[in-house]
């Protein structure tokens, strides 16, 4: 189960991932650009389950009730680590986009 956010979340984040990889058509794509593409890529996803591992392990389940059930409240173990992940991986490439965008704007 500490996983389940996280794999939830890879399809939306291999979609982003893809969108940063392939736009903007208009700069350069240099050898050089590929490999801080990857790296950068390769930094979010490693930040994103780094981050979510990290969500899960912060979330206190609630204690049981009378009837000896866990009380509600116990779905943040999953959607705190997809909230933490997401942003960590949006947090990288908003910083790779600008200096992306900087170091490959004058090179054209």
């Amino acid at each position: 189960m500490r996983y389940l956010a996280l794999l939830l979340l890879a399809p939306w984040l291999l979609i982003l991932g893809w969108a940063y990889a392939s736009y903007p058509k208009s700069l350069p794509r240099t050898p050089a650009r590929r490999l801080f593409d990857a790296l950068a890529l390769l930094l979010a996803f490693s930040a994103a389950a780094y981050a979510g591992l990290l969500g899960h392990d912060a979330v206190q389940l609630p204690g049981l009730d009378e009837a000896g059930r866990r009380a509600s409240g116990a779905i943040w173990q999953q959607v705190l680590p997809a909230l933490c992940g997401y942003g960590a991986f949006a947090a990288v490439l908003a910083l790779a986009l600008p200096l992306r965008h900087l170091l490959w704007q004058r090179l054209r």
